[in-house]
């Protein structure tokens, strides 16, 4: 259904502060920003990227956001749209300054209603809504979202996850995936359009359709019945195909690019309809160790090819393992104490708390950072002391959760496996045990950073891969060659296993060229016929692949919305676009 319709420093331009207060006339002024300074928590990115804008706007209504984009659009101004702002490679903010266009930031955490439908079995969310926040909505019913512990600890959107197909620990469930939306477009013929594929009928012009949906008038008369896929209902297939010479989920998949899925900020999403799923009644945490990373193989061939899909199978090699257990101790007993309920405002005040204290030169570089891991010494040792001892015993750890349809197969299995190894063993976890395991898999990911922050004088960066092999690929555990080995000062690999999806950070010696070093190993990727990124999305650090560009082109045809994204053209029509292929 469709409907038509800086320079930080210097003074705004006439034309500026026109579009300025027509967008003040829209939401007000306290939900526009135009001062430099406080455009920063915005602007720049959680890990990467940063760049100029003219104003950051916070609509509090989806009808308000529509008037914005027309507004910005008017105006010959490029929109970029941001949610929670925790993406990994700059995918949400601006990139640098040399845009052809000014450019308006739309930030939409004020919007975070979220509708269950169908019994909880479904739920459509507004732009703000959290993966937390749909966590205990979906509690009561017995229910969960795409992702449980990950991206949602740290307060990511729910749309966020959509636009940048993610993936996520839990096997079952593939990339963060739907085929029903409600989104605007700007066409070939220079028109705002909102399109709206949710399967609900709310009415015949944008402001009743986005009215209504704000204020959840619809009930189950509404709600139209579909063909329509709201989450990947093939990847159990998927993934169980162990022989494969392709992997089984990365973001730029071609079957997983479909309007909001996968599109990076190219369209203005008001809204995404989600399939829940059952949460598992019982669980129970095999803990896996071994010397020998074909044990670790087999046992993926050995469960996937007969079906067994486990809950969660997460890799943690030993030096991973370690670095976590310093670094990431202060994450660990947060959430062991207060759980995740608090993490998303811990995150947000420690990025405010930066973004000022960077502003007073007399400050140490990395307060925050600083005063938080010191906090975390004076706790004691906070890991079991069967996983210390693994960690002390083997190079390679998995972590493998299973159902209670599963479990005594499971045992049984692992039981006659190491009895016919020397190389490894493995312990059924008690309750504690396996939720720890998980909390330090999750500490994993963050240790790098705080290893940054802490020895910043003798770290260049982080260069961190996030890579889908082959489904078939045996040979996973990676081999530098020595030129690149000799500049790594540790490297830490964790990841999905059973989807064999892998987190490769590289704490890199002061003095590198993080860049240069990148394009060896994307190369060493190609030829292992490796798909990267597999669920982060290219945002400003990779080049976007050809079906990709493609995709972003047929979206945004004009190229209004979210500009250079993967390493694409930042002017107006896609313009020199041989330039940046190149």
């Amino acid at each position: 259904m469709f409907f038509k319709n800086k320079r930080p420093s210097l003074p705004l331009s006439l034309t500026q502060q026109q579009l300025v207060s027509s967008l003040t006339n829209i939401v007000g002024a306290r939900n526009i920003i135009t001062s430099p300074n406080k455009m920063g928590l915005f602007c720049n990115g959680f890990r990467y990227g940063s760049g100029r804008a003219i104003a950051v706007v916070q609509p509090d209504t989806l009808l308000k956001q529509w008037y914005i984009l027309q507004a910005c659009v008017n105006a010959n101004t490029i929109v970029i749209m941001q949610a929670a702002n925790t993406g990994l490679t700059g995918g949400s903010t601006p990139d640098g300054n040399d845009y052809d266009r000014d450019i308006v930031l739309i930030n939409t955490m004020k919007m975070k209603n979220i509708y269950l439908i169908n019994n909880a079995e479904q739920v459509v969310c507004l732009p703000g809504a959290t993966l937390n926040e749909l966590e205990k909505k979906l509690k009561p019913y017995a229910r969960e979202p795409h992702s449980v512990i990950g991206s949602s600890c740290i307060g990511a959107s729910v749309l966020g996850g959509i636009c940048n197909n993610s993936g996520g620990a839990l096997v079952q469930r593939g990339p963060a995936y739907t085929e029903m939306s409600l989104f605007a477009q700007y066409t070939t013929e220079g028109k705002l359009e909102l399109v709206n594929h949710l399967g609900i009928d709310l009415g015949n012009t944008p402001e009743e359709i986005l009215t209504r949906l704000e204020n959840g008038q619809f009930n189950a008369s509404h709600i139209q019945k579909t063909d329509k896929y709201c989450s990947d209902h093939h990847y159990k297939e998927v993934v169980c195909q162990v022989n494969a010479p392709t992997p089984a989920r990365y973001n730029a998949n071609p079957t997983h690019l479909h309007e909001a899925s996968g599109c990076a900020g190219k369209l203005a999403i008001f809204a995404v309809r989600l399939d829940s799923f059952a949460q598992e009644k019982e669980t129970k945490v095999f803990y896996i160790g071994t010397n020998n990373p074909d044990d670790l193989t087999q046992i993926r061939y050995d469960l996937l090819s007969q079906h067994i899909i486990p809950v969660s199978g997460e890799y943690i090699h030993k030096d991973a393992y370690d670095i976590a257990a310093i670094y990431g101790k202060d994450t660990f007993l947060f959430i062991n104490f207060f759980g995740t309920d608090y993490i998303p405002l811990l995150f947000k005040l420690k990025n405010r708390f930066d973004y000022f204290s960077k502003k007073f030169k007399f400050l140490p570089e990395h307060l925050s950072d600083k005063i938080l891991q010191f906090a975390s010494t004076l706790f004691p040792q906070h890991l079991p002391q069967r996983m210390n001892h693994y960690a002390n015993t083997y190079q390679h750890h998995l972590l493998l959760k299973v159902g209670k349809a599963d479990i005594d197969q499971v045992s049984s299995y692992l039981k006659k496996f190491f009895q016919e190894r020397s190389s490894g063993q493995y312990f059924e976890c008690n309750t504690d045990e396996g939720r720890k395991a998980f909390l330090q898999r999750f500490a994993v990911a963050g240790a790098a950073v705080r290893y940054r922050a802490i020895h910043h004088k003798t770290v260049e960066n982080i260069l961190a891969l996030d890579i889908a092999l082959r489904r078939n690929d045996k040979e996973w555990l990676e081999t530098l060659p020595s030129e690149i080995e000799s500049k790594c000062m540790h490297k830490l690999y964790y990841g999905h296993f059973f989807c064999h999806v892998f987190h490769q950070d590289y704490v890199i010696h002061k003095g590198n060229d993080i860049f240069a070093l990148e394009e060896e190993m994307l190369k060493i990727l190609n030829d292992r016929g490796a798909e990267y990124p597999a669920e982060h999305n290219v945002g400003h650090l990779y080049h976007a692949k050809e079906t990709l560009r493609k995709f972003y082109q047929t979206l945004d045809p004009c190229n209004i919305f979210n500009p250079g994204i993967g390493k694409t053209s930042k002017l107006k029509y896609w313009e020199n676009m041989n330039k940046f292929d190149k």
